[in-house]
C-alpha cells in the first residue's frame, strides 16, 4: 500500500480534483511502466510469517537493504517502515508482505531487470538471517492470529474499519499479495478507453495469474482466493465500477465517485488522524469532524485516492489490480500483457472490440467465474481460455508494434515476456492448477513443501 503522498497545495475549488487527475496526461513518448509486486516473508526453520522486529524479521531485511544497497529510509515516528531509491520504493503491506513499487521505466526489459536486481538483493539479505520469500496470491497455511500487523498508523485505522464494512477485509490486509502494473494515458478519451479495457479484461488477468488455491492449510475451492477476498471487502471502495462504461464518463465523473468513498484518515505532521467513514465532500467545505475548520490539500486528495481499491484504479496513471502475486516469470509477464494491450493504438482498439459488447452482469460474473475456475471459467457462453488466448495474441501484436529492443539490441522486442502466458493458454493450466496437482500428487497433501519449492 502507498506511502503518504506529498507535493500538493491547498484545494480552493472542486475543479482542482479533476485537474489533478488530468495532469497525468502525457504524450506517448513519455509513457512509462511502473511494476509493483508483493511477497510473503517467512522464517525458514519454522515456516511462520515474519514479525516486524527481531533477528529474523521484516526490519532486519529493511535494515540490510538500507545499509548494503544504499536505500534511503522512510520512517513513521521512530519506525523504519519503507525505503526509497531512484524513483522506486520498498514498503510494507499490513501483514508484513514486502512490496517493491518500481520506478517509472521505458521498457519491460528495464522493469524486469529491476525485478531481478530487487529479488537478488532481498535474497542476499534474507539468506543471512534465515528468512525466505515466496510469491503467492494468498498465504497458504497461516491463520489470522499468526499474522502480525505492521506498525503503520494507516493500518491500525484500516484494521478496525475493515471489521465493520465487510467479511474479508482483514484477510486482504494480512494474507494476500498481488502484482500490478501502472500505465499512463495521453488524454481524457485515451484514459476512458484504457480504463474501460482494464476493468473489462481484469478477469483475464485474474485467470492467467491465478495462484492462490490454498488457505489455512487446504484447498479453498478457488483458483484465486485473493480475488475472492476482494469481492467481500468493502463495497464502497472495491469492484468493477459500472459507471466507467456509461456515456459521458471522464475525470469529473471519477472525482464524483471518489468523493463518495468514505475516508480513512488525514495525514498531518507524521501522524494519521482518524477520519474513518467521514466525507471528503465535507472536508472541501471545512466541515470534516476530524479537522474542524480545516480544508484539504492536493496531498490529502492524493492520499484519499490511495484508499480506493477497484479492480483498476485511476490516479495520474491507471493501476491494473487483478493479478495474484507469483513466480518471477509472471512478475515480468503482467507488464508484458498490459503494455502490449495499452501502449499500441491498434492493440487497444482490438482489446476494446473484445469487450465493448458485454453488459454489466457479464463483466461482474466473469470476475467471479475467473476467481473460481481460472482459465476453465465460462460466462454467458464466453470461454475464458479462448478469451485469454485472444488477449495474449493482441498483447503480442502490440509489443511487436512497439518494437522496443533489449540486451543491447540483440532482443528485437518485448514479446518474450509473454512466454509464461503463452504456456498457460497452450496448456490451459494456471499456476494454481500446477499447485493443486502437486498438492494432490507428489506432496501427498503436505502443503509445507510449497515454501522450499516455490520460494524466490
Amino acid at each position: 500500500m502507498s506511502i503518504p503522498q506529498s507535493g500538493g497545495g491547498p484545494i480552493e475549488h472542486q475543479g482542482q480534483l479533476a485537474e489533478y487527475l488530468a495532469e497525468g496526461c502525457k504524450p506517448a513518448d513519455d509513457w512509462r511502466i511502473g511494476t509493483e509486486h508483493e511477497k510473503f516473508g517467512y522464517c525458514k526453520d519454522t515456516l511462520l510469517p515474519l514479525p516486524y522486529d527481531g533477528k529474523r524479521s521484516i526490519l532486519a531485511v529493511l535494515e540490510g537493504l538500507r545499509d548494503r544497497f544504499g536505500w534511503q529510509p522512510v520512517l513513521e515516528g521512530d519506525k523504519l517502515i519503507g525505503l526509497t531509491q531512484n524513483g522506486a520504493n520498498i514498503s510494507l503491506e499490513p501483514g508484513g508482505q514486502l512490496e517493491l513499487s518500481g520506478a517509472p521505466l521505458e521498457t519491460i526489459h528495464q522493469t524486469c531487470d529491476e525485478v531481478n536486481e530487487h529479488l537478488r538483493d532481498v535474497k542476499s539479505i534474507a539468506d543471512e538471517v534465515g528468512v525466505g520469500f515466496i510469491g503467492l496470491g494468498a498465504a497458504p497455511i497461516w491463520t489470522h492470529e499468526q499474522m502480525p500487523l505492521m506498525p503503520k498508523g494507516r493500518y491500525a485505522l484500516m484494521d478496525d474499519y475493515m471489521q465493520r464494512v465487510g467479511t474479508h477485509g482483514r484477510q486482504m490486509m494480512r494474507r494476500t499479495c498481488t502484482v500490478q502494473v501502472n500505465l499512463d494515458f495521453g488524454s481524457e478519451p485515451d484514459m476512458v478507453k484504457k480504463l474501460r479495457v482494464a476493468l473489462a479484461l481484469q478477469p483475464v488477468a485474474t485467470a492467467l495469474f491465478a495462484n492462490s488455491p490454498f488457505f489455512e492449510g487446504k484447498p479453498n475451492g478457488h483458483k484465486s482466493w485473493r480475488s475472492r477476498i476482494w469481492r467481500d471487502l468493502d463495497p464502497d471502495r472495491t469492484g468493477t465500477l459500472p459507471f466507467v462504461f456509461e456515456d459521458g464518463f471522464g475525470f469529473e465523473r471519477y472525482v464524483d465517485y471518489a468523493l463518495d468513498v468514505p475516508m480513512y484518515f488525514v495525514y498531518r505532521d507524521g501522524k494519521y488522524i482518524n477520519a474513518l467513514g467521514q466525507s471528503f465532500r465535507d472536508f472541501l467545505k471545512g466541515a470534516l469532524p476530524a479537522l474542524p475548520g480545516e480544508k484539504p490539500t492536493l496531498s490529502d486528495w492524493a492520499d484519499h485516492l490511495t484508499t480506493i481499491f477497484p479492480e483498476a484504479r485511476l490516479k495520474k496513471f491507471i493501476e491494473m489490480r487483478g493479478a495474484d502475486g507469483g513466480q518471477w516469470r509472471r512478475l515480468c509477464a503482467l507488464p508484458g500483457m498490459w503494455v502490449g494491450l495499452m501502449y499500441d493504438q491498434s492493440a487497444l482498439d482490438a482489446a476494446w472490440d473484445l469487450a465493448k459488447g458485454w453488459d454489466r452482469e457479464t463483466r461482474e460474473q466473469m470476475r467471479i467465474d475467473a476467481s473460481v475456475h481460472g482459465l476453465h471459467a465460462e460466462t454467458n457462453g464466453i470461454k475464458m481460455l479462448d478469451l485469454a488466448r485472444q488477449v495474449v495474441a493482441i498483447a503480442e501484436a502490440g509489443l511487436k508494434a512497439r518494437a522496443r529492443p533489449g540486451s543491447g539490441g540483440l532482443v528485437p522486442d518485448e514479446t518474450h515476456f509473454l512466454n509464461a502466458l503463452r504456456d498457460s493458454v497452450d496448456s490451459g493450466q494456471t499456476p494454481a492448477d500446477e499447485l493443486l496437482a502437486r498438492y494432490h500428487g507428489d506432496w501427498s497433501g503436505d502443503l509445507s513443501r510449497i515454501y522450499a519449492e516455490y520460494a524466490y
